[in-house]
């Protein structure tokens, strides 16, 4: 057996047997490296090599503000205004957790982190206004994938890295997708709130009290503007932003909202800790996964044998979209990112697809993961929020998840609409 079969095999083994990813990883590439005639100490080296990759200084930051974020009232101020805007409508809170989400994930990129404080907020608002438990479960555990898409993203930025694309050509190419699966998102949570009668608030408000209300929350509201508009405005790097970010949120915890203490920002210093020290390890034995690919030309070898069958990128995308579907349900974001992106970037490049468009269509294909079991970590958080059973849960976000997959099919087949953003403020 070859060394490039058993190192698949070795790490399919692991995973169908529940080791981490990381070990997974770590003991698919040592075990083939053992057997090569590679040196083992160039796994010092690439681990050394990970402490240099600058830029995942900004997953870091951007995990630690999202915490402080949440714990400081932000997140109940955004939905404080959103409410006043559209919860009016029927099944507006519905809506309300969308556009919640949306604005949050402006600030913070994490999927779950988003569920977390958007969803600890809306869910009982809901189910105390005769909402269902499923709806309501439902439409906070898909709202929450708006996270990973709409700018500054981590899985963006630590495809950026691997893939050598500009992290802001990415984080601007993700505006409009973000927009468009938004408003998709929020017109099925109406929809599907209209067939079983769920009302909004019951209450319009004026616009001297939205006035109010805008200036009263203005702080929060203003949080993507600081964060972003100094990435675009080439005024900070992202890493630089993500550290901008939190000392944003320290100010307006402790002196606007007045709701963080030392020992909320110790408890998010815990929390962003154990997420970024998760993403880091995987990246670290990522790359020792990958010297192997690139030494044995696997990536290459698959390339030419994918082309033998066809060079349509519409095809190609069509297959990479059904294997990342399938993958999305037992491995996580980043971790289907650091492994396949190495895989899947020379053939990609070989039919000239643009690996900008790649990376936005890559994390709109992950954002269905998010709410596949038996991963589906987002569908986790909510249903500890919840208190319903997986089962249940799934069942509400299903609506969202079959028109998750009709954008993926609309990007593959209209590739601009990621594009053109990017491409008109000359990014790339």
């Amino acid at each position: 057996m070859s060394l490039e079969v058993l190192i698949w095999i070795a790490l399919a083994v692991l995973l169908v047997m529940g080791t981490p990813i990381f070990v997974s990883l770590g003991m698919a590439s040592i075990t083939v490296l053992l057997l090569s005639d590679i040196p083992l100490s160039l796994v010092m080296i690439d681990l050394i090599k990970v402490s240099d990759m600058f830029p995942l200084l900004a997953v870091v930051g951007f995990v630690f503000a999202g915490a402080l974020m949440e714990r400081g009232g932000m997140a109940a101020q955004i939905v404080e205004v959103a409410s006043m805007l559209v919860g009016h409508i029927r099944g507006g809170l519905g809506i309300v957790t969308i556009l919640g989400c949306m604005f949050f994930a402006s600030m913070i990129g994490s999927g779950p982190g988003t569920v977390a404080a958007m969803g600890s907020i809306m869910i009982p608002s809901m189910i105390k206004r005769g909402y269902s438990p499923e709806y309501a479960a439902g439409v906070s555990a898909t709202g929450g994938t708006l996270g990973i898409l709409i700018p500054p993203s981590n899985p963006m930025l630590v495809y950026g890295i691997i893939a050598n694309v500009s992290i802001s050509a990415l984080f601007t190419a993700g505006f409009v997708p973000g927009a468009l699966v938004g408003t998709c998102l929020m017109f099925t949570a109406y929809t599907i709130a209209r067939r079983h009668g769920y009302k909004g608030t019951m209450h319009s408000y004026t616009m001297a009290e939205f006035g109010r209300a805008l200036l009263k929350n203005i702080w929060s509201l203003m949080a993507p503007v600081v964060i972003l508009g100094g990435i675009y405005a080439g005024i900070c790097t992202p890493v630089e932003a993500s550290v901008v970010a939190v000392w944003y949120a320290l100010f307006v915890g402790f002196f606007i909202t007045k709701k963080l203490s030392l020992k909320e920002v110790f408890n998010a210093m815990k929390l962003a800790n154990i997420s970024t020290g998760t993403i880091l390890i995987v990246v670290g034995v990522s790359t020792i996964f990958g010297r192997f690919l690139t030494m044995y030309q696997i990536p290459q070898q698959l390339a030419a044998q994918m082309m033998l069958y066809t060079t349509n990128p519409i095809l190609i995308l069509l297959l990479i979209a059904a294997l990342l579907f399938f993958l999305g349900m037992f491995m996580e974001t980043l971790a289907t990112i650091v492994v396949l992106a190495p895989v899947f970037l020379p053939i990609i490049k070989s039919v000239g697809i643009d690996p900008v468009f790649f990376g936005v269509f890559w994390v709109i294909t992950n954002e269905i993961a998010l709410l596949t079991p038996p991963l589906g970590v987002n569908l986790f958080i909510a249903m500890n929020l919840s208190n319903l059973p997986l089962e249940r849960v799934a069942k509400g976000a299903c609506p969202y998840i079959f028109l998750l997959i009709l954008v993926v099919f609309f990007l593959i087949f209209f590739p601009d609409v990621v594009t053109s953003l990017p491409k008109a403020l000359g990014m790339y």
